[in-house]
Protein backbone atom coordinates (compact mmCIF):
# COMPACT_ATOMS: atom_id res chain seq x y z
CA UNK A 1 0.00 0.00 0.00
CA UNK A 2 1.23 3.30 -1.07
CA UNK A 3 0.72 6.31 1.65
CA UNK A 4 0.13 9.79 0.87
CA UNK A 5 0.53 9.13 -2.86
CA UNK A 6 -2.00 11.82 -3.80
CA UNK A 7 -0.97 14.70 -1.45
CA UNK A 8 2.59 14.08 -2.18
CA UNK A 9 2.25 14.27 -6.14
CA UNK A 10 -0.49 17.27 -5.90
CA UNK A 11 1.93 19.11 -4.10
CA UNK A 12 5.17 18.55 -6.53
CA UNK A 13 2.68 19.44 -9.17
CA UNK A 14 1.28 22.66 -6.96
CA UNK A 15 5.71 23.72 -6.72
CA UNK A 16 6.02 23.31 -10.34
CA UNK A 17 3.08 25.38 -11.22
CA UNK A 18 0.57 23.47 -12.92
CA UNK A 19 -2.53 21.29 -12.23
CA UNK A 20 -1.55 17.74 -12.03
CA UNK A 21 -0.94 15.08 -15.29
CA UNK A 22 -2.90 12.28 -14.77
CA UNK A 23 -4.37 11.27 -18.42
CA UNK A 24 -1.62 13.02 -21.13
CA UNK A 25 1.51 10.61 -21.29
CA UNK A 26 4.56 12.90 -21.54
CA UNK A 27 6.38 12.81 -25.55
CA UNK A 28 9.48 12.90 -25.44
CA UNK A 29 10.49 14.30 -28.41
CA UNK A 30 14.49 15.17 -28.12
CA UNK A 31 16.70 16.89 -30.91
CA UNK A 32 19.46 14.83 -30.96
CA UNK A 33 18.74 10.74 -30.33
CA UNK A 34 22.48 9.41 -30.96
CA UNK A 35 21.43 6.29 -29.73
CA UNK A 36 19.16 5.30 -32.69
CA UNK A 37 21.67 6.35 -34.80
CA UNK A 38 24.67 4.08 -34.01
CA UNK A 39 25.67 1.32 -35.90
CA UNK A 40 22.00 1.72 -38.04
CA UNK A 41 23.08 1.65 -40.88
CA UNK A 42 25.11 -1.33 -40.85
CA UNK A 43 23.69 -4.35 -43.23
CA UNK A 44 23.66 -8.22 -41.00
CA UNK A 45 27.11 -8.59 -42.33
CA UNK A 46 28.89 -5.45 -41.14
CA UNK A 47 27.38 -6.01 -37.74
CA UNK A 48 28.53 -9.49 -37.44
CA UNK A 49 31.85 -7.98 -37.93
CA UNK A 50 31.26 -5.63 -35.25
CA UNK A 51 30.36 -8.35 -32.86
CA UNK A 52 33.46 -10.31 -33.71
CA UNK A 53 35.87 -7.98 -33.14
CA UNK A 54 33.67 -7.61 -29.56
CA UNK A 55 33.66 -11.22 -28.44
CA UNK A 56 37.76 -10.33 -28.80
CA UNK A 57 37.14 -7.72 -26.24
CA UNK A 58 35.47 -9.38 -24.23
CA UNK A 59 37.47 -12.95 -23.34
CA UNK A 60 35.06 -14.93 -25.28
CA UNK A 61 35.06 -17.54 -27.90
CA UNK A 62 32.82 -16.99 -31.16
CA UNK A 63 32.46 -19.69 -33.67
CA UNK A 64 30.57 -19.41 -36.39
CA UNK A 65 28.72 -22.12 -38.06
CA UNK A 66 25.06 -23.33 -40.46
CA UNK A 67 22.36 -25.29 -39.63
CA UNK A 68 23.16 -28.05 -41.25
CA UNK A 69 26.98 -28.34 -38.58
CA UNK A 70 25.53 -26.85 -35.72
CA UNK A 71 24.77 -30.17 -34.25
CA UNK A 72 28.50 -31.12 -34.87
CA UNK A 73 29.73 -27.61 -33.58
CA UNK A 74 27.94 -27.74 -30.59
CA UNK A 75 28.94 -31.77 -29.82
CA UNK A 76 32.92 -30.08 -30.62
CA UNK A 77 32.50 -27.10 -28.09
CA UNK A 78 30.95 -29.24 -25.52
CA UNK A 79 33.65 -31.88 -25.66
CA UNK A 80 36.43 -29.00 -25.70
CA UNK A 81 34.42 -27.57 -22.63
CA UNK A 82 34.62 -30.98 -20.80
CA UNK A 83 31.84 -32.48 -21.19
CA UNK A 84 28.88 -33.29 -19.05
CA UNK A 85 26.64 -32.52 -16.97
CA UNK A 86 24.87 -30.58 -19.42
CA UNK A 87 22.05 -28.00 -18.42
CA UNK A 88 19.69 -26.63 -21.16
CA UNK A 89 16.52 -24.32 -21.56
CA UNK A 90 13.26 -26.38 -22.43
CA UNK A 91 13.20 -24.46 -25.52
CA UNK A 92 11.53 -25.89 -29.20
CA UNK A 93 14.24 -23.90 -30.54
CA UNK A 94 16.54 -27.00 -29.83
CA UNK A 95 14.57 -29.34 -32.56
CA UNK A 96 13.76 -26.30 -34.89
CA UNK A 97 17.88 -26.10 -35.39
CA UNK A 98 18.55 -29.69 -35.73
CA UNK A 99 19.94 -30.70 -32.22
CA UNK A 100 17.16 -33.38 -30.74
CA UNK A 101 19.12 -35.99 -32.08
CA UNK A 102 22.67 -34.78 -30.17
CA UNK A 103 20.68 -33.76 -27.33
CA UNK A 104 18.18 -36.74 -26.64
CA UNK A 105 19.90 -39.56 -28.07
CA UNK A 106 23.74 -39.32 -29.03
CA UNK A 107 25.04 -37.92 -25.65
CA UNK A 108 22.52 -39.81 -23.50
CA UNK A 109 24.00 -43.14 -25.37
CA UNK A 110 27.73 -41.30 -24.45
CA UNK A 111 26.69 -41.28 -21.20
CA UNK A 112 26.31 -36.94 -21.17
CA UNK A 113 24.34 -36.24 -18.42
CA UNK A 114 21.73 -33.83 -19.95
CA UNK A 115 19.60 -31.72 -17.68
CA UNK A 116 16.46 -30.46 -19.07
CA UNK A 117 15.17 -27.36 -16.85
CA UNK A 118 11.27 -28.41 -15.93
CA UNK A 119 9.27 -25.67 -14.42
CA UNK A 120 7.40 -28.38 -12.32
CA UNK A 121 10.49 -29.47 -10.53
CA UNK A 122 11.17 -26.36 -8.47
CA UNK A 123 14.57 -25.86 -7.13
CA UNK A 124 15.43 -29.01 -8.41
CA UNK A 125 16.47 -27.37 -11.81
CA UNK A 126 18.74 -24.86 -9.90
CA UNK A 127 20.60 -28.23 -8.10
CA UNK A 128 21.04 -29.41 -11.37
CA UNK A 129 21.98 -26.21 -13.12
CA UNK A 130 24.89 -25.87 -10.03
CA UNK A 131 26.61 -28.70 -10.61
CA UNK A 132 26.75 -28.62 -14.56
CA UNK A 133 29.87 -28.52 -15.94
CA UNK A 134 28.04 -26.27 -19.13
CA UNK A 135 24.94 -24.41 -19.80
CA UNK A 136 23.34 -24.05 -22.83
CA UNK A 137 20.47 -21.27 -24.21
CA UNK A 138 19.60 -19.59 -27.33
CA UNK A 139 19.91 -15.83 -27.29
CA UNK A 140 16.69 -13.83 -27.75
CA UNK A 141 18.55 -10.87 -29.01
CA UNK A 142 22.42 -10.18 -29.52
CA UNK A 143 24.22 -6.42 -29.26
CA UNK A 144 26.33 -6.49 -31.92
CA UNK A 145 28.26 -3.16 -30.01
CA UNK A 146 28.89 -4.95 -26.48
CA UNK A 147 29.21 -8.76 -27.73
CA UNK A 148 26.20 -8.95 -25.47
CA UNK A 149 23.17 -11.89 -25.32
CA UNK A 150 19.98 -11.16 -23.94
CA UNK A 151 17.99 -13.58 -22.28
CA UNK A 152 13.79 -13.86 -21.86
CA UNK A 153 13.69 -15.94 -18.74
CA UNK A 154 10.13 -17.99 -18.52
CA UNK A 155 8.45 -21.28 -17.42
CA UNK A 156 10.86 -23.76 -19.15
CA UNK A 157 13.82 -21.39 -19.30
CA UNK A 158 15.38 -20.76 -16.03
CA UNK A 159 17.98 -17.96 -15.40
CA UNK A 160 20.36 -20.24 -13.35
CA UNK A 161 20.98 -22.43 -16.98
CA UNK A 162 23.48 -19.07 -17.91
CA UNK A 163 24.96 -18.75 -14.00
CA UNK A 164 25.22 -21.78 -12.21
CA UNK A 165 27.22 -23.99 -14.54
CA UNK A 166 30.81 -23.66 -14.80
CA UNK A 167 30.94 -22.95 -18.35
CA UNK A 168 28.42 -21.38 -20.88
CA UNK A 169 27.67 -21.40 -24.80
CA UNK A 170 25.16 -19.47 -26.37
CA UNK A 171 23.38 -20.78 -29.64
CA UNK A 172 23.37 -17.40 -31.62
CA UNK A 173 20.51 -17.32 -33.85
CA UNK A 174 22.56 -14.74 -36.79
CA UNK A 175 18.85 -12.75 -37.45
CA UNK A 176 18.78 -11.87 -33.67
CA UNK A 177 21.79 -9.28 -34.10
CA UNK A 178 21.16 -5.86 -33.72
CA UNK A 179 23.48 -2.90 -33.53
CA UNK A 180 23.01 -2.16 -29.15
CA UNK A 181 20.75 -2.08 -26.26
CA UNK A 182 18.74 0.53 -27.98
CA UNK A 183 16.92 -1.73 -29.96
CA UNK A 184 17.10 -4.08 -27.17
CA UNK A 185 15.27 -1.31 -24.86
CA UNK A 186 12.84 -0.36 -28.08
CA UNK A 187 11.78 -4.20 -28.32
CA UNK A 188 11.06 -4.18 -24.75
CA UNK A 189 9.19 -1.43 -24.53
CA UNK A 190 7.04 -2.41 -27.85
CA UNK A 191 5.97 -5.61 -25.76
CA UNK A 192 5.11 -3.59 -22.72
CA UNK A 193 2.92 -0.98 -24.46
CA UNK A 194 1.36 -3.95 -26.65
CA UNK A 195 -0.18 -5.66 -23.48
CA UNK A 196 2.00 -8.55 -23.82
CA UNK A 197 3.17 -10.08 -20.43
CA UNK A 198 7.10 -9.39 -20.75
CA UNK A 199 9.75 -12.17 -17.99
CA UNK A 200 10.10 -11.16 -14.65
CA UNK A 201 13.83 -12.08 -15.32
CA UNK A 202 15.57 -10.31 -18.62
CA UNK A 203 19.31 -11.20 -18.51
CA UNK A 204 21.90 -9.19 -20.50
CA UNK A 205 25.10 -11.52 -20.73
CA UNK A 206 28.61 -9.91 -22.16
CA UNK A 207 30.81 -13.06 -22.49
CA UNK A 208 32.15 -14.70 -19.00
CA UNK A 209 32.40 -13.52 -15.76
CA UNK A 210 35.11 -10.79 -14.91
CA UNK A 211 35.83 -8.29 -12.47
CA UNK A 212 38.33 -5.16 -12.18
CA UNK A 213 37.46 -4.00 -9.24
CA UNK A 214 40.78 -4.45 -7.58
CA UNK A 215 43.19 -1.63 -9.04
CA UNK A 216 41.39 -1.59 -12.35
CA UNK A 217 43.06 -5.12 -13.14
CA UNK A 218 40.47 -7.31 -15.67
CA UNK A 219 40.34 -10.91 -13.91
CA UNK A 220 37.95 -13.46 -15.81
CA UNK A 221 36.39 -16.03 -14.83
CA UNK A 222 35.52 -14.94 -11.03
CA UNK A 223 32.05 -15.90 -10.42
CA UNK A 224 29.29 -17.57 -12.10
CA UNK A 225 30.93 -19.02 -15.53
CA UNK A 226 34.42 -18.81 -15.92
CA UNK A 227 34.24 -19.64 -20.05
CA UNK A 228 31.88 -18.61 -22.36
CA UNK A 229 31.46 -19.60 -26.24
CA UNK A 230 29.18 -17.91 -28.39
CA UNK A 231 27.91 -20.15 -31.52
CA UNK A 232 26.71 -18.07 -34.28
CA UNK A 233 24.07 -20.07 -36.47
CA UNK A 234 23.67 -18.95 -40.10
CA UNK A 235 19.84 -18.13 -40.47
CA UNK A 236 19.33 -14.83 -42.24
Amino acid sequence: MIHHRDSFLNNVAAQLGRSRNTSVKPERNWQFRPQDKTLADKSPDELMNVFRDQCQLIHTELIETTGEKLADVLEATVNLYGGGPVSIWQDPRFAEFGLGGLINEMWPARNVEVNEWDAARGKENVAEAERANIGITFSDMTLAESGTVVLFSGAGKGRSVSLLPHKYIAIIPKSTIVPRMTQAAQEISRRVQAGETIPSCINFITGPSNSADIEMNLVVGVHGPVKAAYIVVEDC
